[in-house]
């Protein structure tokens, strides 16, 4: 089995909800890319903003073989459910920012 055919099993952070299994290379690269651009900061970082943040980070191929609002979902929520990150508490557009503990 070739490393580019290589599955990961994404999680969910709802516990009713399954996650996706998904390309291991395309999801290491958005988690790698995700990483870099939210911030460990109290306010974080739009939710919205995301996709302008991380597209630069991207390999071309990767950008022609994905889908970029997909898989930052997939992966933001993956990385919700292993406490990577946190959506920040309030009302209006959803923020998540790096957690601390």
């Amino acid at each position: 089995m070739s490393s580019e055919k290589e599955m990961y099993q994404a999680l969910h952070p709802d516990p009713t909800k399954q996650g996706m299994r998904v390309t291991k290379a395309h999801f290491d690269a958005y988690h790698a890319a995700l990483l870099q651009v939210i911030p460990a900061s109290e306010e974080g970082v739009f939710y919205s903003d995301l996709a302008k943040l991380v597209e630069p980070l991207l390999s071309a191929e990767t950008l022609a073989n994905t889908k970029s609002m997909w898989w930052i979902t997939t992966v933001k929520l993956d990385m919700e459910a292993r406490n990577v990150i946190e959506r920040v508490p309030g009302r209006g557009k959803q923020r998540v920012r790096l957690t601390t503990a």
